[in-house]
């Protein structure tokens, strides 16, 4: 056993020494193949049929579909970083754009953009199911730090879920703010937080800017909740972002109500929304309109003002076929398509 390991190192030795430079050479190869940039290069729009991510129990069918505009993104190497000064459908963003301070790490804006879409789940849940008349119902609230100031103290963490501050077990934000509040500038608060499902408590010192008392943190309040008839969300763990939660919420309340507003058209949307149906910008709004030209999609709704005066100018310029309908807000959108001529 002993003399067939030998033969074997001595193999590999000698492989090794009479090729040793083009071994070299492919390990540098594929360190500069391979090597993270500051970027992210969007490379390219896609949809989503709705349908593939929502379930509801006894909901109405519909002859079209709603989908989702996104726009992929790939995190830049040299040669994708080369290749996006030719590839003119490919643009670069810096890293840091994505940052709200500069000590994060990509794992903390991963967790951020899954939260935005967690929130944004869930605005397009509760404005569809008002809107048809049906239940949603608030059960409880998980507030989540998405931002952590460069002034704030302590190992804090964008994920981290909040539970308390000191001896306070806090299901309010509005109660943990007024405790903070009625602190000293320079106090020490012990922030108690659950982080992989383990509770740990972090000191923060206390700091005021405009005569508020602040930790440094700041929130997500994401809910949980119950609906009738029952929903699931199927959404992947690449999946991340808000702007998809306006389509999301024009699918859903078209499957609660027997008017079919889809008419039979392949319908893409983007955009954010908020709790009082507010529909708000986004960014990439060219790349998912080429996503929605490739997928043949007849419709496509997007936020008024600049999301939309850009659809406008590239389908003119273009001169795609495609019908192009800009919104302020969730009732206008479904005005628009309810009256929307087939």
């Amino acid at each position: 056993m002993i003399s067939l390991i030998n033969k074997i190192y001595e193999k590999i030795k000698k492989f090794i020494k009479e090729n040793y430079k083009e071994i070299i050479f492919l390990i540098v190869f594929y360190i500069v193949m391979t090597f993270p940039l500051p970027y992210y290069i969007c490379v390219s729009g896609g949809t989503i049929d709705v349908g593939d991510r929502v379930t509801i129990e006894e909901s109405y069918s519909e002859e079209g579909s709603f989908n989702l505009a996104y726009v992929s993104e790939l995190r830049a190497t040299i040669p994708t970083y080369l290749l996006s000064f030719i590839v003119p459908t490919w643009e670069r963003i810096e890293i840091n754009s994505y940052q709200i301070n500069e000590e994060e790490t990509i794992e903390e804006i991963n967790n951020r953009d899954k939260m935005y879409l967690e929130e944004a789940n869930q605005s397009a849940i509760y404005v569809a199911y008002n809107k048809a008349g049906k239940e949603f119902t608030i059960k409880e609230h998980h507030y989540y730090v998405y931002f952590v100031d460069e002034r704030a103290s302590g190992d804090i963490q964008v994920g981290d879920e909040l539970i308390g501050v000191d001896d306070l077990y806090t299901v309010d934000l509005d109660l943990f703010r007024e405790y903070v509040n009625q602190k000293d500038v320079g106090d020490t608060v012990n922030i108690k937080l659950k982080r992989d499902n383990k509770e740990i408590s972090i000191p923060t010192t206390i700091y005021e800017e405009d005569g508020v008392k602040y930790t440094g943190l700041a929130f997500f309040d994401l809910l949980d909740y119950e609906t009738d008839p029952e929903i699931t969300l199927n959404f992947k763990e690449t999946e991340t972002g808000p702007s998809g939660g306006f389509t999301l919420a024009l699918a859903i309340y078209n499957r609660l109500t027997e008017e079919d507003i889809t008419k039979g058209l392949k319908i893409v949307g983007t955009g954010t929304i908020d709790m009082d149906g507010n529909i708000g910008e986004i960014g990439g709004v060219k790349y998912k309109l080429l996503g929605a030209i490739k997928a043949k999609a007849d419709v496509f709704i997007v936020p008024n003002g600049s999301n939309y005066e850009e659809c406008v100018k590239l389908k003119e310029e273009k001169n795609y076929n495609i019908e192009i309908i800009g919104v302020d807000t969730f009732d206008e959108a479904i005005e628009e398509l309810s009256n929307l001529e087939v």
